[in-house]
Parts: C-alpha cells; structure tokens; sequence
C-alpha cells in the first residue's frame, strides 16, 4: 500500500510542477521528484517492490516529460539497483544525508540521461540537459531535504535500529 501512495505522490508533485514550470516558462530547470524517490525507495523497499515502484516512477517521469519512452523507466530501475548496493554502504537518518544522497543520485541519473539523449537523437538535446543539470541537482538536494519527513512518515517501520540501543 505504501508503495501506491508513493506513486501517487510523485504524479501529485509532477503534475504540480509542470503546472508551475509552464506558468513560469522554465521549462529547462526543474526539481526531479521521481528520482528522490527512487533514492528513497533504494534505502527502504526490497528488491522486488523496489524495482517495480522504481518503474512506475519512471514511467511517470516518461509521460510528463515528452522524451522518448522508456528512457527514464530504465534509468529509474538502473538508479535504483546502484543506490540499492550502496545503501548498504551508506547510513542515511538524517534529513542532510538524505539530501546529499538524493542530489548524487540526481547527478548519476542526470549523466546517464546526458548520455543516453546523446546517443540516441540529434540536436541540442543533450547540451540542453547538461546546461540544467547544476540547478536540477541543487533544488532536487532542497527539495529531498523538505520531503524526507513526508516519506519517513509513509514508510515509518523500516528504521535502522539505533547502534548500542538496549531494547
């Protein structure tokens, strides 16, 4: 159930985004929700769950986006297996680890979008998305630094037990 909420999350927070990007006419910069979440969802779903959400996220990030389909589905589940092997490295509890792990996420999804677009089609494209990556990363570190307490309130029984805690 918690995995559905997240995804209906994520088509609230696009849809208001594109609503706001489109008032503003930045269509260049923007906050990228789904990988957030998909950065979320690597530290605290299993595999199974994880990746399919991570797909739903993407497919979503598709249909708002206008880019070819599919790309930013494979990107989604890809993100998720990367950040899913170094969350076992990594301890995010805070609100500040959450984001900096979000923002290099971002950067990782990012690059790899830079480099897929670039394969793939001719043109600015890729000049386009590398441009907007910078302010993308930093108001997607801002943006997972106001919604961490949103997603650790859907998803509250998965905390890591305190090291040295008597229980």
């Amino acid at each position: 159930m918690r995995m559905i909420g997240l995804v209906v999350l994520a088509l609230l927070l696009l849809t208001v985004q594109s609503v706001v990007l489109q008032a503003l006419d930045i269509q260049s910069l923007r906050v990228e929700v789904t990988v957030l979440m998909v950065a979320f969802l690597s530290l605290r779903a299993t595999r199974g769950s994880g990746a399919t959400c991570a797909f739903a996220l993407g497919y979503l990030l598709d249909l708002m986006s206008g880019r070819p389909t599919g790309l930013f589905a494979f990107l989604a589940v890809l993100l998720f297996l990367i950040a899913r092997g170094l969350s076992s490295v990594v301890d995010i509890r805070t609100p500040v680890a959450f984001a900096l792990f979000a923002a290099a996420a971002d950067t990782v999804h990012g690059l790899l979008a830079v480099f897929f677009v670039w394969l793939t089609s001719r043109g600015p494209g890729a000049a386009a998305l590398l441009s907007a990556l910078p302010g993308q990363v930093l108001l997607t570190g801002l943006a997972a630094l106001l919604l961490f307490p949103l997603l650790r309130r859907l998803d509250p029984g998965t905390d890591r037990p305190q090291v040295g805690a008597l229980r």
